[in-house]
């Protein structure tokens, strides 16, 4: 039996659609909007139309702009010769954040998975290698720690090493905080391996 009517049961389908948006999200998030003045929600409906008709491809790195290239790529102050390789667009606003890496990125837009499909042709490597016909010093290879991102990073590095090209892998071990004794045997080695000097 329906509690609702026909447009607030489609509202939060539609909604628990979203990735990590359950049924009770949806429901409160529903009934969020239709409290809302309608201005504010023809805003949220405009931004979400627009977006999704006016997002590309960066034509340089590939990640979601709404311009021919990114406001990263068009920055002539960063160091266009350092690309940092990341899964997606996520990735590249987490090391964004940190504002300490000045140089560009190339935005997979996934990882290498064969239990998933998910082959070399099916990601952006094919534009990567074309990116490195330039003048570029070093590749940082920053996938995740994930099987997929190190299957990953080893294929792009297998790739590019002929080149000449200088690449690199993110270390990886221990986070800030965390206690020893609960953290994996690959991230300890990888904690050892990557160490530096003080």
């Amino acid at each position: 039996m329906d509690y609702y009517s026909s447009q607030i049961n489609k509202l939060i389908q539609e909604l628990s659609e979203l990735p990590g948006i359950g049924a009770k999200s949806a429901q409160r998030l529903a009934f969020h909007i239709l409290n809302m003045p309608v201005e504010q929600v023809e805003g949220l409906s405009e931004a979400i139309i627009n977006a999704r008709k006016n997002v590309r491809y960066c034509k340089e790195c590939f990640t979601l702009t709404d311009d021919e290239l990114c406001p990263i790529c068009k920055d002539a102050s960063r160091n266009h010769k350092t690309i940092m390789v990341v899964e997606n667009t996520r990735d590249l606003a987490a090391y964004e954040k940190t504002q300490k890496y000045d140089g560009v990125y190339h935005v997979l837009h996934g990882a290498i998975s064969p239990m998933l499909g998910i082959g070399p042709n099916d990601i952006k490597l094919k534009e990567l290698m074309q990116r490195l016909q330039q003048d570029v010093d070093e590749v940082i290879i920053a996938t995740n720690s994930s099987l997929e991102g190190e299957t990953t990073a080893m294929y792009i590095s297998k790739l590019i090493k002929p080149t000449g090209i200088k690449v690199t892998r993110i270390a990886s071990g221990v986070p800030v905080g965390g206690d020893l004794e609960y953290i994996d045997e690959v991230t300890l080695l990888r904690a050892l391996e990557g160490r530096t000097e003080l």
